[in-house]
């Protein structure tokens, strides 16, 4: 198995049905809706405020397309990082996070 990043942005696929709670997993963007492409975010907690509400500018939200099923005192252990400005991005770890190995149960 393969991981393919988008080369191009992707179109919001937030009005799916699912929503940003605790250990779900889901693509980051920019203010625009649908510019979603290598880039994803796990949620710590629930984040009622990142689902989709409409189909608008205010109300994508962001599109969960995962979840964390084992492992989630990992992502607690991440969510201790310091954390700053990296390369642009607010709010980014410090120091390098690697994923090592990821499994696709379908």
């Amino acid at each position: 198995m393969a991981l393919v990043l988008a080369a191009n942005p992707i179109q919001n696929e937030a009005n799916n049905g699912l929503v940003n709670d605790r250990g779900t997993v889901a693509m980051a963007r920019t203010m625009e809706p649908h510019s979603a492409t290598g880039q994803f975010f796990v949620n710590h907690k629930d984040n009622d405020f990142l689902n989709h509400t409409a189909e608008n500018a205010q109300g994508w939200g962001y599109a969960v397309f995962g979840k964390v099923t084992d492992g989630m005192d990992v992502v607690d252990t991440l969510a201790k990082s310091a954390t700053g400005m990296v390369g642009g991005y607010q709010d980014a770890p410090l120091e390098p996070v690697t994923i090592e190995s990821v499994t696709v149960s379908e």
